[in-house]
Parts: structure tokens; C-alpha cells; sequence
């Protein structure tokens, strides 16, 4: 078998398989074109009646789904659930949007009549992560399906029955099978495909690496691309901040999804003055984080998705203590291959992995500025941009802060996250273009100018 999935708790093999041949693959990409020809000639309140029918899918197999994503990459089963009901909502929010976003928009001119259509392309190659198996594909997925694409997905490979569960799903739905299907397949085979003419386009969520590859292979074939990478978001704490509100925030972003999460907050940027009360209760509220089986609900902490990422992370954080920050708590490693404590750096300094580097794991480094003209340089001081949130009871100063962080989403005393109804994506090596609202369904279509004289 080319690829076995370990389960991150019980550290059993739990399913192997094969990656796809290419002749299989080659029937994955000649269905694509055929369905396209169906799918796109259908009316919007055809495809929003089958959307509503993959959200009533998803909450029926809710719980099954939950304990797959446990299995393959250790998520807390409420978590899943929730993820679950999240990627349902998005369904149904497109198939009552769609037709708002995509309706021809007049414009005026001395032209009878001009206006600008919003057309489908065709088939978009979807290359999506392990960390939210189920919401990655739907926030691409229900947007692209009511614009008329249709769309092949690469899904990690730790996750492949969360991906053949979503096929299921979609297609018992009344999608064809033609309009979604899923390609196992490895980095190699996936640059092939991306390079076949009958892929329009690529979404991709994932590494700087992976982006990287990905927006090569694609330009060489002059293929669009819709790029969301990693992220080193900044959590400013003004001195000002309600800490009771902060500091509930602060550790649902930063220890949430093992802390295995883009738009996670890492970097807790704390003016001096609400340092002590900031991090005092920081470390109460991390203490009682305990991780263990993600099925269980006693569970507060999810193990690491594998053992290889735990290690990853735990170098980074050995390299910042060596050159100079301290553990406030956690940091260091269980004896479960997969487990890692909730942990907080202290005294992070430029030059340090806890600065320099995205931390995908729970560790929270604490950086201490004199005032808000400083906090905005910290943030501002990464290669990142995905997103960031500022916490303090004056709210016009708040967002005063938040308009000069360099990022795409900025959020005022409330936690980052993805919102259907709001574009979502970054900037600088945080990736290009935009998911969700009008914005995300507008990115993989033709724009076409009408001009009627």
C-alpha cells in the first residue's frame, strides 16, 4: 500500500490504500468535461436545490463524519461536529447568495445596453489540507458548484475517506458524478493534472511550500490560482482590553484544533501595562487544557495530527528557548507520539522561530511592546499576512490599530475566523485571492463584458 493513516490517539493503522493510476485519473479528468456540460447548463435553483440536499446530507452523517476526522487527524469530536454544521451552512448561505452574486451587473454607457455576466469556467482542481477536512473543501466547494463549475479535489493525503465521504455525500445529493470527484494521487501527479488543459483553475490551502509549487505549475500553464497559506496571526492587547473577554478568545484561537489552525492567534502582542494581568490569566486558563482521546468530551486539548508535526513544532519551540525566551508553561514533550502540552514562550525577540516562523501547534508566544505604535510595528514585523485581532474597550482606537495591520482580515475584540457572508484570504506570503461572499465566487468565473449597441 502506498499510504497508511495512523491514528493520532491510539496510534493503530487504521486504513491504507493506493493511489490512484493513471488511467483512473484520465477517467476522473474525461468525466470532469462531461459534467461540466451537465452541470452548468442547469438552472440556479437546480443547483441551490441540490446544495440544500448536501447540507441535509452533512447533518445526517454528522456523527460518522466526526469520528473520521478523529481517526485521521485527531480533531476533538465537538469540534468536528461543529465544522460539520459550519461547512452545512455554507450550502445552504450559496444556495440562497448565488444568484444575488452572480446576476449581470448594469452598467451605464452610451451603449442600448451594457452590463457585466458572470460565467462559469469550467473544471477548478481543488488541493486542500488535513487540519479542517471537511470545512477546507465546502468553503471552495458550495461557492464553486453555483457558479456552474465543477470541481476535482486533492485532499490530503492523511484524509482520504473524509474526502470519498464528501463525494458520497455531494453526489447522493443529485451532483453528478462528474461534477465532483477525487483524485488520490501524489505531489507529482497533482503538478500533472494542474498542467492538463481541462483544468480552468486552482484553489489551494496549505503550506508556503505547497503554494509555492503550486502558483509555479500553474503559471507556466497560465492557469488562475486562488492561494491561502500559512499565518502568523497577531493577537494586540491593548490596555484597555477587557482581559475576562481576551483571554476566553485567546485560548479557544491559539489552543483550538491543537493549535493546528491558519488564522490561529500566535503571536500575543500585550502592551506593557496590561502585561501581568494578561499573562496571569493566560496561564490559569492554560493549565486546565489536557489533551486525550478527541472522542471523549472531556477532552480539552486534541493531540497533534502526527507525530512528525509534533516533533516540527517542538524544534521550533527548543530553538527559541535557546536563544533566549522562556517557558511559561508546557514545552516539553509527553511520552504520546502525538501529544503535546498547551504552552506558552515568554521573552520572544526578533531572530527566534517563535517570531520568525509560523508555530502550527499550541504553543503562544508572548511579546511584550511599550504602546500601540509599537504593537502595529510587531504585528506588522512577519512575512505573513492572514489575519489579526486588537483587544481594547475603546473601540475607535481599536480599529484605529486595526486599519494599519498588514493583513486581510483584521477582527476588533472578537475571534478571527472564516464567515461565510465576509471575503476571506491574505496577504504577503499569507497568499492571494479570496474564499467566500461574493468576492470567493467571483474569483473562479468568467467576467465578461456585454456591450449592445
Amino acid at each position: 500500500m502506498d499510504v497508511e493513516i495512523i491514528n493520532p490517539w491510539t496510534g493503530d493503522c487504521d486504513y491504507c490504500y493506493d493511489y490512484m493510476a493513471e488511467l483512473a485519473v484520465e477517467a476522473r479528468l474525461a468525466a470532469s468535461v462531461r459534467g461540466f456540460a451537465d452541470w452548468s447548463r442547469r438552472t440556479l435553483a437546480e443547483r441551490a436545490d441540490a446544495l440544500r440536499q448536501v447540507a441535509a446530507g452533512l447533518r445526517s452523517e454528522r456523527e460518522s463524519l466526526a469520528a473520521l476526522m478523529s481517526a485521521e487527524m485527531g480533531k476533538l469530536r465537538r469540534e468536528g461536529l461543529a465544522e460539520i454544521e459550519k461547512s452545512a451552512s455554507a450550502c445552504e448561505y450559496y444556495a440562497e447568495r448565488a444568484g444575488d452574486y452572480l446576476a449581470d451587473t448594469a452598467v451605464a454607457t452610451e451603449a442600448h445596453r451594457s452590463y457585466v455576466s458572470y460565467q462559469p469556467i469550467g473544471c477548478v482542481l481543488a488541493i486542500m489540507p488535513w487540519n479542517f477536512p471537511v470545512w477546507q473543501v465546502f468553503r471552495f466547494l458550495a461557492p464553486a458548484l453555483m457558479a456552474g463549475n465543477v470541481a476535482l479535489l486533492k485532499h490530503a493525503i492523511t484524509v482520504p475517506r473524509c474526502a470519498d465521504a464528501i463525494a458520497r455525500i455531494v453526489h447522493a445529493a443529485g451532483v453528478p458524478t462528474g461534477a465532483f470527484g477525487v483524485l488520490h494521487i501524489d505531489n507529482e501527479m497533482a503538478a500533472r493534472v494542474i498542467a492538463d488543459t481541462r483544468i480552468a483553475a486552482v484553489s489551494l490551502t496549505g503550506s508556503e511550500r505547497a503554494g509555492r509549487s503550486v502558483a509555479t505549475t500553474a503559471g507556466k500553464h497560465l492557469k488562475k490560482c486562488v492561494l491561502e497559506l500559512g499565518g502568523s496571526d497577531a493577537f494586540i492587547v491593548l490596555d484597555d482590553a477587557d482581559m475576562d473577554r481576551a483571554i476566553a478568545v485567546a485560548v479557544a484561537s491559539r489552543f483550538g484544533n491543537a493549535g493546528q489552525t491558519c488564522i490561529a492567534a500566535k503571536r500575543f502582542i500585550v502592551v506593557k501595562k496590561a502585561l501581568s494581568a494578561f499573562t496571569e490569566r493566560l496561564l490559569a486558563a492554560t493549565q486546565g487544557l489536557v489533551v486525550g482521546d478527541p472522542m471523549h468530551e472531556a477532552t480539552s486539548l486534541a493531540p497533534m495530527a502526527r507525530a512528525d508535526l509534533r516533533h516540527a513544532v517542538h524544534a521550533q519551540v527548543e530553538r527559541s528557548l535557546a536563544a533566549g525566551a522562556s517557558a511559561l508553561i508546557g514545552c516539553r514533550l509527553p511520552e504520546h507520539p502525538c501529544a503535546y502540552p498547551a504552552s506558552v514562550l515568554a521573552g520572544v525577540a526578533p531572530g527566534m522561530p517563535a517570531w520568525d516562523e509560523e508555530l502550527f501547534g499550541p504553543v503562544a508566544s508572548v511579546i511584550t511592546v511599550a504602546d500601540d505604535a509599537e504593537a502595529v510595528r510587531v504585528a506588522n514585523d512577519t512575512r505573513f499576512g492572514l489575519g489579526a485581532s486588537v483587544w481594547g474597550e475603546d473601540r475607535d482606537r481599536a480599529e484605529q490599530v486595526g486599519r494599519q495591520l498588514q493583513v486581510g482580515a483584521v477582527f476588533v475584540n472578537a475571534l478571527v475566523r472564516s464567515d461565510v457572508r465576509l471575503p476571506f484570504g491574505g496577504t504577503k506570503q499569507s497568499g492571494y485571492g479570496r474564499e467566500l461572499a461574493e468576492h470567493g465566487i467571483r474569483e473562479f468565473v468568467n467576467i465578461r463584458t456585454m456591450w449592445v449597441e
